[in-house]
C-alpha cells in the first residue's frame, strides 16, 4: 500500500492492543518496565509494571483527559496524575502523540518530518514536536508491518519501546 494511504489508514486505527517493554531515561533518573497498551477509540489505557516507584502504574488517557493509579490504589487525575506521571518517570511523557508514534505514523495536526523506507513504505524515522522516534525493526502480521523497536528521543530525554506481541 502507499505511504499516504497507509498513514492514513494506520492513524485511523483506534484500536490496537500491544505488549511489551518500555525503558525511559532523563538526567538523573531511569525507569525500566513491562508495558501493556490497550487502545480503545479516544481511550489509550497504559499499564506500566516493574520498578516505576512501587511496583507500577496504570495511565488512562481520555482525550486530554488523565488519570493515573498506582500500585498502592491512589488515584489521582487531570494536573495532579500528570505531575505525579512526570515526578515518576522524570519528564512529561507525550502520550496524545505515542498513540501514534507506536504504530509507526505521526501524530495527525501536527507538522512533522518523515523520513521513508521507500521499499517497505514505513518510516524509518519522524520528528515532531522536538522528538525524533527512530523504527530500528518491524514485525510483519495479518495486519501488515508494525514496529518491533523504537526509540523517541528529545534533548536528554529518551523512551526506547520494544513491541513483543500487537492484537487487533
Amino acid at each position: 500500500m502507499p505511504w499516504p494511504e497507509r498513514r492514513a489508514a494506520l492513524q485511523a486505527d483506534d484500536h490496537f492492543s500491544l505488549s511489551g517493554r518500555v525503558a525511559l531515561s532523563a538526567p538523573g533518573t531511569g525507569v525500566n518496565a513491562s508495558l501493556r497498551w490497550q487502545q480503545e477509540g479516544q481511550v489509550s489505557r497504559v499499564s506500566l509494571d516493574g520498578p516505576l516507584g512501587v511496583g507500577g502504574a496504570e495511565v488512562e488517557l481520555r482525550g486530554e483527559q488523565l488519570e493515573l493509579r498506582t500500585s498502592r490504589g491512589e488515584r489521582l487525575s487531570g494536573e495532579a496524575a500528570r505531575a505525579e506521571l512526570e515526578r515518576r518517570i522524570g519528564f512529561p511523557l507525550p502520550l496524545e502523540a505515542l498513540r501514534y508514534w507506536v504504530r509507526g505514523v505521526p501524530q495527525p495536526g501536527a507538522a512533522a518530518d518523515e523520513q521513508l523506507d521507500e521499499a517497505h513504505q514505513r518510516l524509518t524515522r519522524l520528528v515532531q514536536d522536538g522528538w525524533e522516534i527512530d523504527y530500528a525493526t518491524w514485525l510483519e502480521g495479518a495486519g501488515g508491518s508494525l514496529p518491533r523497536r523504537l526509540t523517541a528521543q528529545r534533548d536528554d530525554t529518551r523512551v526506547r519501546l520494544v513491541v513483543d506481541r500487537w492484537s487487533p
